[in-house]
């Protein structure tokens, strides 16, 4: 199944061409593998946001990460009285400010999330092994967009609050 993210990831990170001509909806749109994310960014309110001018990063959980969700959590994320709830896990994989692999240390950092109270911050760490956000492994890593940059993950992340 890794395999699979990671050649989808690839052939994704290919396709989007190092010249972007596409916001970070477009991009993700033209994936095919964000499907779970564009669907509770529209239900969330977040679509046209994501599609602003930025800049951003995003930590773009796959289709198959939300599937590893509980069974019945999207669902109920995706319900108009949760929708308080789905803009707080949306935003807090969302960064406002352009955030790409070359600029992390060898080490861990912590970066600011837009969202806003409770846990805002997500522990950003690079080493020989690769990338992660919370625990969650970048896939792929800077896939540009004309509004930012795309960091695909391998997990939905949670904020504690």
């Amino acid at each position: 199944m890794r395999k699979a993210i990671l050649a989808s990831a690839l052939a994704f990170a290919f396709s989007a061409g190092t010249a972007s001509a596409a916001n970070i909806v477009e991009t993700a749109k033209s994936a095919g593998t964000f499907n779970t994310l564009l669907a509770a960014a529209q239900a969330a309110g977040l679509a046209d946001a994501l599609a602003s001018p930025g800049p951003l990063t995003v930590f773009a959980p796959t289709d198959e990460a939300f599937a590893k969700l509980p069974a019945g959590t999207v669902e109920n994320l995706l319900k108009p009285e949760n929708k308080d709830q789905l803009v707080a896990v949306l935003s807090y994989h969302v960064v406002g400010r352009n955030l790409e692999s070359n600029m992390l240390p060898g080490r861990a950092i912590h970066v600011r999330t837009i969202k806003a109270g409770g846990d805002r911050t997500l522990r950003v760490e690079k080493s020989a092994s690769g990338v992660t956000i919370d625990g969650a492994n970048v896939v792929t890593a800077d896939i540009a967009a004309d509004n930012g940059v795309i960091h695909v993950i391998d997990s939905v992340l949670l904020p504690s609050n």
